[in-house]
């Protein structure tokens, strides 16, 4: 395949033209065929686009991938033929691509979605944008910077988000067929002047360093390596640790990298230890966020519905397979979550791991780095210096009473999150107290000795628990 960029111009113009963006596939679909096409089902996606009107015939040939009529299909399509982009199947032509449009505006060209019954994929297969690119997307850093890099682009996505934002970019990948496709999506979205490089990890960029580094990376764990776009063969969880180990190195005095990864929970192990441990040399500080765990089996179905495996001969022994491996290495379950790595040049470096299933305001990256400065700020303070800063309370955070109706005292005080992450904290007396006099101007210290006063209690011996809701969100530090 190879398309002129004139091409692509007057492709995205026409689908513009007929409304081919992703509000426009939504509101002709409706929710009954998206939630079906979520599923790999087509036929409610199918009746929401017989009638063979223009826009109709563009989510069929692109998205859905099955042939049109020559007749119905109104673009150029000899120069899609002569491109690749199209096949002729009789007086039918056939997208040889997935063409999406993405959130930004733009489109993300890749392989054509399989699906049950599909021909196994090659090993060199593009996926296209999916929850986890959405995912990624949604937590990085909105800030600008100068120079950022991809790791591992796949169909281009994450740079379609950072054109915007950086005045440099570089985006490598192990597949060359990917960084092809890749620059068709980045070519049909208008973003031009993209670097790309062909190699493994950070091979393809030497010495170099970048303000910002994202990767949505291979990170499946398996017993081979036999899909490039989620597998590498490396051993377990190897290659995501690798891959932070090794990020320091390339970032640049500030800067910042975000990457998804796998993690094995193994018997007798704590994975915040182990996902700990990756972090622990870098010299950066760190924030570790699982999202999910799955337990073996669930995730062995995950990947092999991922590539269309159920149902066909092969799918019961690689089933099997794969959870005698995870038997063998005594893997309890598998997590899967958000890394991000900060090079702030302090020789003191803090690194946060936590679980958070619940959904939390998006994006992330809107306010990420807060959740960084508050994380390392109520590390570094020492006890005294905390008692001599003004306080405030967050902005959305509210306070729930739980108890038996009547009675005198709660039996639980909880400062709950309305904005942000959304954490919840269950906290003592002195601590609400506290929560409800901070004005960013008081000092902390004189406010404890006052509400101990006030309440018959005494002020906290120690500051522990104020760190822990400065760096957790729900205090931040006043003039």
């Amino acid at each position: 395949m190879d398309a002129p960029s004139d091409l692509l111009i007057r492709l995205r113009d026409r689908f513009l033209e007929i409304g081919y963006t992703i509000d426009g596939v939504r509101e002709r679909l409706g929710d009954t065929a998206a939630s079906a096409l979520a599923r790999e089902e087509l036929v409610p996606a199918l009746r929401a686009t017989r009638d063979g009107d223009s826009l109709g015939t563009l989510i069929r040939l692109w998205w859905l991938g099955v042939p049109v009529s020559t007749a119905a299909a109104d673009l150029p399509l000899q120069e899609l033929l002569r491109s690749g982009l199209l096949i002729k199947v009789g007086d039918t032509v056939q997208a040889n691509v997935h063409i999406q449009p993405w959130e930004t505006g733009g489109y993300v060209v890749s392989d054509r979605k399989v699906r049950p019954g599909d021909p196994a994929l090659r090993r060199d297969h593009v996926v296209g944008a999916g929850g986890a690119s959405a995912n990624l997307a949604q937590l990085v850093s909105r800030e600008s910077v100068d120079r950022a890099l991809d790791l591992g682009t796949g169909c281009g996505v994450q740079v379609l988000h950072l054109a915007e934002r950086a005045r440099e970019i570089t985006a490598t990948d192990v597949n060359a067929r990917a960084l092809h496709l890749a620059r068709l999506s980045w070519g049909l979205s208008g973003v031009a002047d993209v670097e790309t490089r062909k190699g493994s990890m950070f091979d393809p960029v030497g010495g170099e360093r970048y303000d910002l580094i994202v990767s949505n990376p291979p990170f499946v764990i398996s017993p081979a390596g036999r899909l490039t776009y989620r597998e590498t063969g490396y051993r377990g969880d190897e290659f995501c640790r690798d891959l932070v180990r090794l990020a320091p190195a390339h970032l640049a005095a500030g800067g910042t990298c975000h990457l998804l990864a796998n993690w094995l929970h193994v018997r007798g192990e704590d994975w915040r230890d182990r996902v700990g441990g990756w972090l622990s040399a870098t010299g950066c500080d760190g924030w570790v966020v699982q999202r999910d765990v799955q337990d073996p089996a669930e995730y062995v179905e995950l990947w092999l519905r991922d590539a269309a495996e159920q149902g066909t001969p092969a799918y019961r022994d690689r089933y099997d397979e794969w959870l005698e491996w995870f038997e063998e290495q005594e893997v309890e379950g598998i997590g899967f979550g958000w890394i991000t790595l900060n090079d702030s040049g302090s020789l003191d470096p803090v690194v946060r791991i936590e679980q958070l299933t619940h959904q939390v305001e998006l994006p992330v990256g809107a306010y990420v780095g807060r959740v960084l400065d508050a994380i390392t700020t109520a590390h570094r303070l020492s006890d005294d210096d905390l008692r001599d800063v003004a306080l405030t309370l967050a902005e959305g955070v509210i306070e729930e009473r739980v108890g038996p109706p009547g009675a005198d005292d709660p039996s639980v005080i909880r400062l709950r999150q309305t904005r942000g992450l959304r954490r919840t904290a269950d906290v003592g007396t002195v601590e609400a107290a506290l929560a409800g006099v901070v004005d960013g101007e008081l000092k902390t210290g004189p406010l404890l000795a006052a509400i101990g006063e006030l309440t018959g209690i005494p002020g906290l011996a120690d500051t522990e628990s104020v760190r822990r809701l400065v760096a957790e969100g729900f205090f931040a530090i006043g003039r």
